[in-house]
């Protein structure tokens, strides 16, 4: 029913309630029972292993083998903002600005993960709510959030993967958890990303300090010749990578390592600049005259990365899609409970249309292709004939549709 109020474009659950009465086979499935809008209320606040739901939803779609992830899938890995615009001071609430209105509000920072894939589909995976601690020492940070995510996805999937990821994760720990767990990374360089050129002089090694501004520099006249997307891989940059040792006394210590990346300078990448959050200063990215530097840890596939990088866009649009038409930010309960029951509907919600969508899209050209927004007028908007039945004493419900259903009711 929740599910089914999304879709609808439903703002409240005493809207979604409402459904039962209106639709003629909800009105069938909900007649013995009394569907009222504390019946909805009492259960989104009670609280549930939602967690344990979403490793369910993420589970179902690797049972079959077009929706699994596969070797060279990407994940996409980014943080939004979910406004809380009635409440304040509620413990999972943070005081924090919106880079797109350049404003402060009360509102949820969600980590999420989002699976596409080489097929063409695209799905949520996990979501996690990062809450703002009291001092730098305590709490999880976005990394940790980053880190227990991926794991969780490891217990259902074990073929290596890409993450892909603005350059607010450049973190060079973070990128070791990756590569221990069977996940290439991407991402795009700061300007004050340390990179180091290997050069051979007097036939020793050096290892030469070389900014990110620089290494467009160098490519940026190769660059503009072509319109459209371009891209110049540079060979032999390296970055300082940590690894821990045992000591003299057998205590770990933690020491660096140089270690081939791929670095790629790029210009006319299909991003929208003004929708990523501002960062400090130092955070900047490397830029010169639009171009960028893409590093990945896949040194032996530099336009491999660069493919994976371009797929990271597609998490931006889903976080758009999820606001307009899925009501991403209209959940206004002050119940932590409920918010994390949104969140995990919604989620199932996007996963379901994502996969419609595909299914309809698949055997049509871009320009027959079906929206976002199309397919969420239309889901669950199909003409149908609704009938009950008794069989052995117990009353079925049969439908009768007269669209091809069963390939796009196989993922329920």
């Amino acid at each position: 029913m929740y599910v089914i109020g999304l879709v609808s474009g439903c703002s409240a659950v005493n809207q979604m309630a409402g459904l039962a009465s209106k639709d003629a086979m909800l009105e069938l499935m909900f007649k013995p029972y009394k569907l009222a809008q504390y019946t909805l209320s009492r259960f989104l606040t009670t609280p549930f292993a939602w967690r344990t739901f979403g490793k369910k939803r993420v589970e179902r779609p690797q049972q079959d083998a077009n929706t699994a992830l596969q070797e060279g899938d990407v994940i996409n890995l980014d943080d939004t903002h979910s406004a809380h615009p009635y409440a304040k001071k509620l413990p999972f609430l943070c005081w924090l600005k919106d880079s797109s209105t350049k404003t402060y509000s009360w509102c949820m920072n969600l980590v999420v993960l989002q699976a596409v894939l080489k097929n063409g589909l695209e799905y949520p995976l996990f979501y996690s709510v990062w809450h703002k601690p009291a001092d730098a020492e305590t709490g999880l940070t976005k990394f940790d959030l980053a880190r227990q995510m991926l794991l969780m996805l490891r217990e259902s999937v074990n073929c290596q993967l890409w993450v892909a990821m603005d350059r607010w994760y450049l973190y060079k720990d973070f990128f070791v958890f990756l590569e221990t767990h069977a996940f290439d990374w991407v991402t795009k360089a700061k300007r004050n990303t340390a990179l180091y050129r290997r050069v051979i002089e007097h036939g020793r090694i050096r290892f030469v300090p070389v900014s990110p501004r620089q290494l467009i520099k160098e490519a940026y006249k190769r660059l503009i010749v072509g319109s459209g997307l371009s891209a110049v891989a540079l060979s032999d940059i390296y970055m300082k990578m940590p690894y821990e040792t045992p000591g003299r006394k057998g205590q770990a210590v933690t020491k660096h390592r140089y270690v081939p990346i791929a670095a790629v300078a790029a210009i006319r990448l299909r991003e929208d600049e003004e929708a990523v959050s501002e960062m400090d200063k130092d955070d900047d990215p490397a830029i010169y005259k639009g171009a960028y530097l893409i590093i990945s840890n896949r040194h032996d596939a530099p336009k491999e990365a660069l493919a994976v990088y371009g797929k990271r866009w597609r998490i931006e649009v889903f976080f758009r899609t999820a606001k307009q038409e899925l009501g991403f930010e209209k959940c206004h309960s002050t119940s932590e409970a409920h918010q994390h029951a949104h969140m995990e509907l919604l989620f199932a919600t996007e996963t379901l249309l994502s996969y419609a969508l595909w299914q309809v899209n698949k055997e049509k050209t871009s320009d027959e292709s079906s929206t976002h927004g199309e397919m969420v007028q239309g889901l669950f908007h199909t003409r149908c004939q609704v009938r009950s039945k008794n069989h052995k004493g117990i009353e079925r419900i049969y439908i009768d549709c007269d669209t091809e259903v069963r390939r796009f009711a196989r993922l329920i």
